[in-house]
């Protein structure tokens, strides 16, 4: 099996696997989230900074994702991502393996191929590929919380043909008798000097103005459950780098069945490296 080989371990999160271990127990035990209800969580939004900045709540998402534990791993989970524009072509794996400290994890080729078939998309595998944080920062999580489940990962602009794809990716799978967890991978608003964004500023006002105003819009948004809105506000607003992403998640998992968002945290970058220019994170997940 052809194996695709990781571009960021070693340096966004580390590359061995003891190394992975010991940072997930400090990010379970270490951060104070919120306390999520014990039930079915079909699918969430997670960010993709490096583990130092956005790892404990990515962690946190992707944790609760596993449910009670009476519920056995999903056959595949779905990780949408990757920078891209409304006009830009979406991507996908149909084939092979993606390797992360923990063991390589199997591309899920039957319903990636189905939906291939019916999706426009540019196809990656293990030997050309375009690098990507967005997803691969998520998958020693997967790897270490789901280690049967088998990957889809997709790169979803930010379009109304997403929203399609994404319900068709949920009802393909149904059909196929295949349970599904979904993840969508973005990070919020990009301020500062280093970003070209400094509309509120410098210092603590801000940093109040992104978290509090502009996160907060797309927050809510996410949070109703709107992928429409989710996408019209990152373009609009610069407060979803990959809204697409986010917007796809939400749609397959209200396709899947889930009906309330729960919130599971906000943090930035500033948090650990203070300064003017920064980045903002959030973390939820969706539920019957």
């Amino acid at each position: 099996m052809n194996i695709r080989k990781p571009s960021f371990a070693g340096s966004w999160y580390p590359a061995k696997a003891s190394e992975c271990e010991a940072e997930i127990r400090a990010f379970l035990s270490g951060t104070r989230m919120e306390d999520l209800p014990e039930t079915s969580h079909l699918g969430g939004i997670v960010p993709h900074a490096g583990w130092y900045f956005s790892g404990a709540l990515a962690c946190r998402v992707i944790a609760t994702l596993r449910g009670p534990k009476q519920e056995p791993p999903p056959d595949i989970v779905v990780v949408f991502g990757m920078h891209l524009h409304p006009q830009s072509t979406a991507c996908i794996m149909t084939e092979g393996a993606w390797e992360t400290p923990f063991g390589a994890i199997e591309i899920e080729t039957e319903i990636s191929g189905m939906l291939a078939e019916q999706f426009p998309f540019k196809i990656e595998t293990p030997a050309h590929f375009t690098p990507d944080n967005t997803i691969e920062l998520q998958l020693p999580f997967i790897k270490h919380f789901f280690e049967t489940s088998r990957l889809i990962p997709i790169g979803a602009p930010p379009s109304l043909k997403t929203l399609e794809m994404a319900a068709l990716l949920a009802d393909t799978a149904q059909k196929a008798g295949k349970t599904i967890k979904v993840i969508g991978s973005t990070d919020l608003t990009h301020y500062g000097d280093n970003y070209g964004f400094a509309p509120a500023g410098r210092g603590e006002r801000a940093a109040e103005w992104a978290r509090d105003q502009n996160d907060r819009k797309v927050i809510d948004l996410m949070l109703a459950m709107n992928p429409e809105g989710v996408m019209a506000e990152g373009l609009h607003h610069q407060n979803a780098c990959c809204s697409g992403a986010a917007a796809a998640a939400i749609a397959a998992a209200k396709r899947l069945g889930a009906r309330t968002a729960h919130y599971v945290g906000y943090s930035s970058s500033r948090d650990r490296h203070p300064g003017d220019s920064f980045v903002g994170y959030a973390g939820m997940t969706f539920s019957v």
